[in-house]
């Protein structure tokens, strides 16, 4: 019976092998999260919006617009439940660190379908009492504030 064929690196060796590319790993995200001010976007404070230069002008019109003493970025961009915030802060924190790691994003930058409708579903939450008065008074069967009011928070 042949012998087995010899491993390229003794047991001890691999488990050496695979905490270094463990501790590279853990390194260099470490590094990414910090450098990125990863933490800042944990926070409730609009100043995180403009870590990224792309959203200096959003982050300027709100703070001359009509919602910047009643609402911060959080409250019309992420929905009002515990889960839901922090799922739309997840997805939405890799998809902006893949589209600025890579450049591939438009400018000047719009918003996304589903971040559109998370917006919308807010717009109607804060202002339920106006919208209950719209619809009930047989103004508009599908409401969409957006349609109307598509650059509030961010007008100039």
């Amino acid at each position: 019976m042949p012998a087995p064929p010899a491993s390229p690196l003794p047991l001890s060796r691999r488990w050496l092998a695979l905490a270094a590319m463990l501790g590279m790993f853990v390194g260099l995200s470490a590094f990414t999260f910090s450098y990125a001010e990863g933490a800042s976007y944990i926070s409730n404070d609009p100043l995180t919006c403009v870590n990224c230069h792309i959203m200096r002008p959003q982050y300027n019109a709100w703070v001359k617009g009509s919602h910047q003493n009643v609402a911060v970025c959080n409250d019309c961009h992420t929905p009002h439940d515990f889960f839901g915030k922090w799922f739309v802060k997840g997805v939405n924190g890799f998809n902006h660190s893949r589209a600025f790691t890579t450049g591939d994003f438009p400018e000047p930058i719009q918003i996304t379908a589903f971040n559109r409708a998370v917006a919308l579903a807010n717009c109607k939450d804060c202002h339920a009492s106006l919208v209950a008065q719209v619809v009930e008074g047989g103004q508009h069967e599908e409401l969409d504030c957006l349609a109307c009011h598509n650059g509030v928070g961010h007008d100039d």
